[in-house]
């Protein structure tokens, strides 16, 4: 069963929606069969990808939220973090342009490792507070993950990844997807935001009911059929 998941780095709700998704999932039966594919979303593809700006003030201006209405909107989602297990450090955390972060996340899942390339991405921007713009903090990521460092520098310098990205972006416009985390299960249904851990476990018990092992039931019939080789 195939999960799509569109996300950006510097979104909250993302990292929180990541967490309760896969708390849910540890829980399920199936869950060995269940691959995970992460999409580039980004949502404020404007930024500048040289000149990183302060949670807190990027949000008064985006918004035109005074700052003490502003902290306690950030106050509220950090609390929403503690229950999903993260400790937010929003007067840490970076706004900068997350293209590059998102071309890492392409090169990371080329090596098969784009799940826990997306946890160090989040890590990095809410917990640690380093830039992900930034080339050579990507690239330390790269190398703690395994890849190669001049492999991850050719990838964050050209535009290998460039068209991978995009696409991502372009499937989102043509599912209607305007907001992120967005999950998409085996093609049938969609869950929308950081639903709580339960609702993720319904909806992918459901999915993989409906769209799995209906097929497993059906293929113990055994009833006669072709194949390449003949009938």
């Amino acid at each position: 069963m195939k999960i799509e998941i569109w996300s950006d780095v510097m979104c909250p709700f993302c990292y929180i929606g990541k967490n309760n998704f896969e708390q849910a999932l540890e829980k399920l039966p199936f869950k060995n069969e269940v691959e995970v594919e992460w999409k580039s979303f980004q949502l404020d593809p404007t930024l500048d990808p040289l000149q990183p700006q302060n949670t807190i003030e990027y949000f008064k201006e985006k918004k035109g939220l005074p700052a003490d209405q502003t902290s306690q909107m950030i106050g509220q989602v950090a609390q929403m973090g503690k229950g999903a297990g993260i400790d937010f450090n929003f007067e840490k955390a970076l706004i900068i342009n997350t293209f590059s972060a998102h071309k890492l996340l392409h090169l990371a899942k080329k090596h098969g490792k784009a799940n826990e390339m997306e946890e160090a991405l989040f890590i990095a921007h809410f917990i640690d507070g380093k830039n992900v713009g930034d080339l050579e903090e990507l690239i330390s990521l790269a190398e703690k993950s395994g890849i190669d460092r001049e492999e991850a520098r050719q990838a964050l310098t050209s535009d290998q990844f460039d068209n991978e990205v995009n696409q991502d972006i372009q499937d989102a416009k043509n599912n209607g997807i305007s907001g992120v985390p967005f999950f998409i299960l085996n093609g049938k249904y969609a869950v929308s935001g950081a639903q709580p851990i339960e609702v993720f476990a319904d909806a992918l018990q459901q999915t993989y009911k409906e769209t799995v092992s209906a097929f497993k039931d059906l293929s113990k019939e055994g009833g006669a059929a072709c194949d390449i080789n003949g009938c």
